[in-house]
């Protein structure tokens, strides 16, 4: 019998394994997170909400249908967490906000949360976000700061970083995350984990977000073969969402069983470490990725040195990101207003000043990136760059204490741009800095191209954190 602080330690195949095998049951691995967490959330603030009674009862079920040979679905048993900006019925979503009310009925899934119920998934808690899930980095006026699991100290990065810190821990070993800017890949460098920002409408979100098309919902898990199972369940239409995309035509996890013995063996792949000079990276991340990239040629993979031919384009995203936050406080009294963030009153502020004019030229300029690297795709099938060219910095700040400008985009000029585009993204674990600090290897493919970026991602060994 697996011990229950071992249970902890498993990846969610390997605990499918252990129900098939009758080795142990959905409820005692769920009892064995549920404990993780009270270890963790004192530490390191990453639950918004445990619901230890529905869970309980969640994985009960699970251990009787196993039981009974009758498994239902992908997930059956597997504890997963989920990011409060993303509804789920039975309790509020806060969205890290004292603007939201907790009271209401709260009767509605948003459609990655439906998907997780059919599949027989155990809802364990939801995790922290920062407001509105507006920067990147996790705290927030209601929930306080998200702490970093490989030093307290440091940030987990956001807006997904409760979902971070929670598989980094093994409280819970999937999560899902959102992704605006970087909000999944941010954290999952931080904190060492593989998170996925895949294609836009790949997986369905309702209500829309405020960000509009720039965010993308994905998975947050310790490998790329997890990455590829949670994404096989929350993928497909939803008629709550219009721009959701069908189904895909194959299983993620089918073709990484599919593509194992080849690798990444024969990928074209563009290495960017500045993106053209643009960014400047810490030595130790420089190194670290650049192992990476040796690691992928010696596996097979055509690899050269290659950047993206688009200039910096942050003054694009913050155009669309501040009139986002705009739309989204425009919605709330004055009072709920003076309740908000800071920092989100200043972009708000910011948004509401563009005009429409300002806006369709910057849809001009995302479009003309989108052909440039569609342009870049034609040549290579991959574009591999660092994460983020830092690693985690002092918790409760939203930038450096020597980042200028102040604004969380400073930091993460590797994330934003593929949000523009719609790409496919993907962050693994490739090493650390001398603190310690995990680093962040980031793949890009073409638009649809998922199926290669976890290809690639399987490449590497995943979370180090047991």
């Amino acid at each position: 019998m697996t011990e229950p602080s071992e249970l902890t330690d498993l990846t969610a195949r390997q605990l499918l394994a252990g129900y098939r095998a009758g080795s142990f049951s959905p409820t005692e691995a769920t009892r064995a997170v549920l404990a993780r967490i009270d270890e963790v959330q004192p530490r390191l603030n990453a639950f918004v909400r445990v619901d230890t009674e529905a869970a309980l009862a969640q994985a009960d079920a699970a251990t009787r249908r196993w039981h009974a040979g009758e498994p239902m679905g992908l997930l059956d048993g597997v504890p997963v967490s989920v990011k409060d900006t993303l509804l789920q019925a039975g309790g509020p979503t806060l969205r890290g906000s004292n603007a939201v009310s907790e009271r209401g009925s709260w009767t509605e899934d948003s459609p990655a949360v439906a998907r997780l119920r059919e599949h027989g998934a155990v809802l364990v808690g939801k995790t922290t976000t920062p407001e509105f899930g507006w920067k990147g980095v996790t705290d927030s006026p209601r929930t306080g700061v998200t702490r970093n699991p490989y030093d307290p100290a440091r940030t987990a990065g956001g807006s997904s970083g409760g979902s971070a810190v929670a598989v980094a821990t093994g409280a819970a070993p999937l999560s899902l995350g959102t992704d605006g800017g970087g909000s999944i890949r941010i954290p999952a460098s931080f904190c060492g984990v593989v998170g996925l920002k895949p294609t836009y409408g790949r997986v369905p979100l309702h209500p829309a977000s405020s960000f509009g098309t720039l965010s993308h919902v994905g998975p947050m898990a310790r490998d790329a073969a997890d990455a590829a199972l949670l994404l096989d369940v929350i993928s497909g239409a939803d008629h709550r969402d219009p721009t959701a995309l069908e189904p895909p035509a194959h299983s993620y996890t089918a073709a990484l069983a599919e593509d194992a013995a080849a690798g990444v063996k024969g990928l074209r792949i563009g290495y960017s470490s500045s993106l053209g000079g643009q960014v400047a990276v810490r030595p130790a991340v420089t190194a670290a990725v650049r192992a990476a990239v040796t690691r992928l040629a010696a596996l097979g993979a055509y690899v050269e040195e290659a950047d993206p031919d688009f200039a910096d384009p942050v003054d694009v995203f913050h155009t669309l990101w501040d009139a986002g936050a705009a739309r989204m406080v425009h919605q709330l009294s004055p009072g709920q207003r003076q309740l908000l963030d800071p920092g989100l009153r200043v972009i708000a502020a910011r948004g509401a000043r563009l005009l429409a004019l300002d806006l369709l030229a910057a849809h001009d300029a995302r479009l003309e990136i989108g052909r440039r690297m569609a342009r870049f795709h034609r040549r290579y099938d991959l574009l591999v760059t660092p994460t983020l060219p830092i690693t985690a910095f002092e918790a409760g700040r939203e930038s450096p204490a020597s980042a200028a400008p102040n604004r969380w985009t400073g930091w993460t000029p590797f994330t934003y741009p593929f949000n523009l585009t719609q790409q496919p993204a993907a962050t693994v674990p490739v090493g650390f800095d001398a603190d310690g600090l995990p680093i962040g290897l980031q793949l890009i493919a073409a638009r649809h191209g998922d199926a290669v970026v976890l290809r690639a991602a399987a490449a590497f060994p995943g979370s180090p954190m047991g």
